[in-house]
């Protein structure tokens, strides 16, 4: 198919062709060629906004962040194609294997591949790929192919090697560091493998984690930005409805909302307590807030490992958040034996549990696993946001530190303020954490502050 010269791109000034009058794009259009005009649909340089573009230079990971309806899906797709197209449809391309990746199966094939703005519907028909749904992959007609991924299993890119990757949607992975870990060991082919990745911000982990890599490059766009492609009654209910909100922010304008007002931690705060290796810790604690319940919509069970060192008064201790085992959908005997795993791992003092749901059933869960195990059963008398203050109190003074990658744990932390919890569902790995700090800093100082209770 013959390509439009450049030419006909600068014909029509710095703005769209879509976007002009409707006399100048008849007159556009009159000076091509049928042939011209039957590839037109498909130049994506000539078409795109300057987010949808990959920027020039030496990247490793290109992000798209943008609000809902910004383009990031057919940027995602156009992307997947310069990277397998060939100049001719049996010739290869940049990239011979590719991993497009979503939150779950369905969601990679309904929208990343036969979505209005999927790879199926931007490919000319004589480049577009085969969908074979038994292997849930695609295949071009030079033999390049894409395989489909869920977030969900992060264990199945184990093994399968790539030298391009479409990651959608990353911000609302719930397994999304792991996920991403196993995509970049194998992402290996090739001289020059790039990820391209299309999110609407959110508060996460594993997307902050990316956009803090040095070969991270980034480009955005709010809503506005693809407004002659959107309904005008969508772009006005939905600026009436969130336009100055928070939420309006994050899904109209794009922009990555880190703090939550009157939050009792901040990102930035978090960020410059990861440290990269520990001191000799006199004490480790396991800290488990079980769920109530065991089906597959319980709340998950926090699970969170944390030291001490005890140079000096107590005042002079300092703490060290080493790990978060959290468990999703666990049954009692599952989330028992993580946290007598973890006690192990980590050679482990004490298990401190919340008891308040579970009673003495959690006990005897544990005890279950380890008979002789050292347990602590604790009782929440006040609400989350009271217990959680005292421990955010020693965040303030530079007493507490944090292994990397606890990006789940600090997402939930950044959202706790002091009128509660500003996610969705319960805070499980924030109150474990918040048990284990007070088993190993805020104890021991109530018992020096207090010489009647030292000896209990």
């Amino acid at each position: 198919m013959t390509l439009i010269s450049k030419q006909f791109a600068l014909r029509s000034g710095a703005s769209l062709i879509a976007s002009a009058q409707p006399s100048r794009q008849k007159s556009f259009l009159a000076t091509l060629t049928s042939e011209q005009l039957a590839a037109l649909p498909y130049l994506f340089d000539f078409w795109a906004m300057p987010h949808q573009v990959p920027p020039e230079g030496d990247w490793r990971t290109w992000v798209i962040l943008g609000g809902r309806g910004a383009g990031k899906t057919r940027a995602g797709a156009e992307w997947v194609r310069t990277m397998v197209e060939g100049p001719r449809p049996a010739v290869p391309g940049a990239a011979h294997r590719v991993a497009l990746i979503a939150e779950t199966i369905e969601q990679a094939r309904e929208v990343m591949v036969f979505g209005e703005s999927g790879i199926m519907a931007v490919s000319p028909p004589d480049r577009q790929p085969e969908w074979v749904p038994g292997r849930r992959m695609l295949i071009w007609p030079n033999g390049a192919t894409a395989q489909l991924f869920s977030a969900h299993e992060p264990e199945s890119l184990r093994g399968p090697q790539f030298d391009a990757a479409w990651v959608d949607e990353l911000a609302k992975w719930r397994r999304g560091a792991e996920t991403w870990d196993m995509l970049q060991f194998g992402l290996r082919l090739g001289d020059d493998p790039r990820a391209c990745v299309t999110t609407t911000p959110r508060r996460n982990g594993a997307l902050r984690d990316v956009l803090a890599r040095p070969s991270t490059v980034v480009t955005h766009a709010p809503t506005q930005a693809n407004r002659a492609n959107l309904a005008e009654s969508f772009l006005t209910e939905i600026e009436a409805r969130y336009g100055g909100t928070s939420l309006g922010r994050q899904e109209i304008e794009g922009a990555l909302i880190e703090d939550v007002e009157g939050a009792l931690w901040r990102a930035r705060q978090l960020a410059d307590c990861q440290l990269a290796g520990f001191p000799t810790l006199d004490r480790v604690v396991v800290a488990i807030d079980p769920p109530g319940t065991s089906h597959a919509g319980s709340d998950d069970c926090g699970i969170v490992v944390a030291g001490v060192t005890m140079a000096g008064p107590v005042q002079d201790w300092r703490a060290y958040v080493l790990a978060d085992l959290t468990r999703s959908a666990a049954s009692p005997t599952d989330w028992a034996q993580a946290a007598i795993d973890a006690m192990d791992h980590y050679d482990a003092d004490r298990l401190v549990a919340e008891v308040n749901q579970g009673g003495d059933m959690v006990e005897a869960v544990v005890r279950q696993i380890d008979p002789l195990v050292s347990y602590r059963s604790v009782h929440a008398s006040k609400g989350k946001s009271a217990r959680a203050e005292p421990i955010a109190a020693l965040y303030e003074q530079g007493r507490v530190f944090h292994a990397r990658g606890l990006g789940a744990l600090e997402d939930q932390m950044c959202q706790m303020t002091t009128r509660g919890f500003d996610g969705k569902g319960s805070p499980d790995r924030v109150d474990a954490l918040v048990w284990a700090l007070h088993d190993l800093m805020i104890e021991p100082a109530v018992k020096w502050r207090n010489p009647s209770i030292r000896g209990l």
